[in-house]
């Protein structure tokens, strides 16, 4: 596929799934129909309750990333923060109450109805220190060294041009440009057996299986203490849950994948400058 067919697919599918959530139903995992009738082992208890229980219920429903990097980001007071294909908001409202009215939290996002669908979800939980963005990832519309920290989650995979192999237009370059001198890149991503062709960036909260090849695409776009968490391996159990209804013969590739696939945070940091001045976490 081209990089334009891959972003016409993942509008489409992502617009489907943002008017699902309109609608009042939870769509499928990444925002398609994958089979699971009742839970979804990636996207499912990804938040606590006591952290969504002031957002809308739309918020929640919206949420189809495979990680809360939120739950691990060093977020402070006053701090300006990005999430990278945001969605229905969840993470952007998350960070924008972390930061405080002193900070900032942009969500950016390519998809008209999942933008309009976050706006609403801002308005209904009355947080003011939000700004939802129209844009592409691997060209984020924010000034050089304009914001503190990045987080995105399971959406670095989308990247059309990285999917091509072009490197020029990996959401990681994008990322160490708009991040400050001591900056922070933080991202989920789920997947099996492409990492390494799909790199996720920046003080990377990434989601990944065979993490080996996302630090060195961490690397390649000039980050720095680069370290993997691992938060879920996806066992039999999860694979069969999920290839349910499918027309796969479900019990042969569950064995297949059960324990292949996994879930991290990757973290990495953006090198120090000579003329910074920043304090320790």
């Amino acid at each position: 596929m081209s990089s334009g067919d891959i972003k016409t697919a993942v509008r489409e599918r992502y617009g489907k799934a943002a008017l699902q959530v309109a609608a009042g139903s939870k769509p499928g995992c990444c925002g398609g129909s994958c089979g699971v009738s009742t839970v979804d082992p990636i996207t499912s208890d990804l938040y606590a309750d006591v952290q969504i229980a002031t957002l809308p219920a739309e918020a929640v429903l919206a949420s189809l990333g495979c990680g809360n990097p939120t739950a691990l980001a060093a977020l402070h007071e006053g701090e300006v923060v990005l999430d990278l294909g945001s969605g229905g908001g969840i993470d952007v409202l998350l960070s924008a109450q972390r930061v405080g009215p002193g900070g900032k939290a942009y969500g950016l996002d390519m998809t008209d109805e999942m933008l309009a669908l976050a706006r609403e979800n801002q308005r209904k939980a009355g947080i003011e220190n939000v700004e939802f963005l129209k844009g592409d990832i691997e060209d984020i519309p924010l000034p050089d060294a304009s914001v503190d920290v990045i987080i995105s989650n399971c959406v670095v995979n989308l990247a059309a041009r990285q999917a091509e192999g072009d490197r020029r237009g990996i959401p990681g370059a994008q990322a160490r440009r708009a991040l400050r001198g001591l900056g922070r890149g933080l991202s989920r991503r789920d997947s099996a057996g492409g990492a390494e062709e799909h790199g996720a960036v920046g003080r990377l909260h990434c989601r990944g299986a065979h993490g080996a090849g996302l630090p060195h695409a961490a690397l390649g776009s000039g980050f720095e203490h680069i370290d993997i968490e691992p938060t879920r391996i996806y066992e039999f159990e999860d694979a069969k849950a999920f290839l349910t209804a499918t027309d796969q013969e479900t019990e042969v590739l569950a064995r297949q994948v059960g324990g292949r696939v996994m879930g991290a945070f990757i973290r990495a940091r953006k090198p120090r400058l000579s003329s910074d001045v920043c304090e320790p976490e």
